[in-house]
C-alpha cells in the first residue's frame, strides 16, 4: 500500500486520497446518543410499570419474559454508552459553565454507574420466570434484593435527573449551543420521572428518553460544526 505525507507530518493518507484515520468526531452523534436511545426503547418494552408491586412485576415478567430479556439486554448497552457520553458533553459545558457542569458529571456518572445495580434486580426476575418459579415466590424473592440495589436505585434516580437538569442549565451557556437543545435536555429527565413515577405511561417515557438522545446528539452535531 502506498501512503503519501503532506508537509503535516500527522497528515497521512492513503493512495488515492483517502484519510487513513477518520476523526472520532464524525461519529460522535452516534455514539453519545446510543445510551438514552438503548433506555428509550428499554422503558419502551419493559413488561412491568415502575410502580408496580412486586407481585404484579413477577407475574408480569413470567408471562412476558422475551421483552424482560430485551430489558437485561438493552441495559447492558447503557451501562457501557452512558458514561462515556456524559463525560464527553460534560467536558465540553464546564468550559463555558465549570460550576454547573462540574455538578452535573458528579452526580450523573455515579447516576449512570448505578445502572449496574438496578439490572441485577431485572436478571432475578427473568432468571425466576425462566427456572419456572411460583409467582409468589419470585414476588417473595424480589422483596429480598440486597439493600444495596435500593441504594443503587436512589444514586441512578438523583443523579440522571438532578444531573441532566444542571448540564441543560450549562449548556444554557453554552455560546455555541442552541437554545432548544439545553431546554430540550432540561426538560427530558423531569418528564422521564413524570412517566415512569406518576403516570405509568410507557409511550410518555419513550418520549422522553428519545428527546434525551436527540439531543445528546445535536450537542454533538454542534461540536463537530464549531471545530
Amino acid at each position: 500500500m502506498v501512503q503519501t505525507r503532506t508537509g503535516n507530518p500527522s497528515s497521512v493518507h492513503h493512495a488515492g486520497g483517502a484519510p487513513a484515520s477518520i476523526s472520532l468526531r464524525t461519529f460522535a452523534p452516534v455514539l453519545v446518543a446510543i445510551g438514552p436511545a438503548a433506555i428509550a426503547i428499554l422503558r419502551f418494552v419493559l413488561p412491568y410499570n415502575t410502580t408496580d408491586s412486586s407481585r404484579t412485576m413477577a407475574d408480569k415478567v413470567i408471562a412476558h419474559p422475551a421483552q424482560e430479556s430485551a430489558v437485561i439486554w438493552l441495559s447492558l448497552v447503557a451501562i457501557l454508552a452512558m458514561v462515556p457520553a456524559v463525560f464527553w458533553i460534560g467536558r465540553i459545558v464546564r468550559n463555558g459553565a465549570p460550576r454547573l457542569g462540574t455538578a452535573a458529571l458528579a452526580l450523573m456518572i455515579p447516576g449512570y454507574l448505578a445502572l449496574g445495580g438496578l439490572l441485577s434486580s431485572d436478571v432475578l426476575l427473568w432468571t425466576g420466570a425462566k427456572v419456572g418459579m411460583s409467582p409468589a415466590s419470585l414476588a417473595r424473592m424480589y422483596d429480598h434484593l440486597h439493600p444495596a440495589v435500593s441504594v443503587a436505585e436512589a444514586v441512578f434516580v438523583v443523579g440522571h435527573v438532578i444531573g441532566t437538569v444542571l448540564l441543560g442549565l450549562a449548556l444554557w451557556r453554552a455560546p455555541s449551543v442552541a437554545r432548544w437543545i439545553a431546554i430540550t435536555v432540561v426538560l427530558c429527565q423531569p418528564l422521564h420521572f413524570v412517566a415512569a413515577v406518576v403516570v405509568s405511561n410507557h409511550p410518555l417515557d419513550l418520549m422522553a428518553w428519545g428527546l434525551n438522545a436527540v439531543a445528546f446528539a445535536a450537542i454533538a452535531v454542534t461540536v463537530r460544526r464549531v471545530s
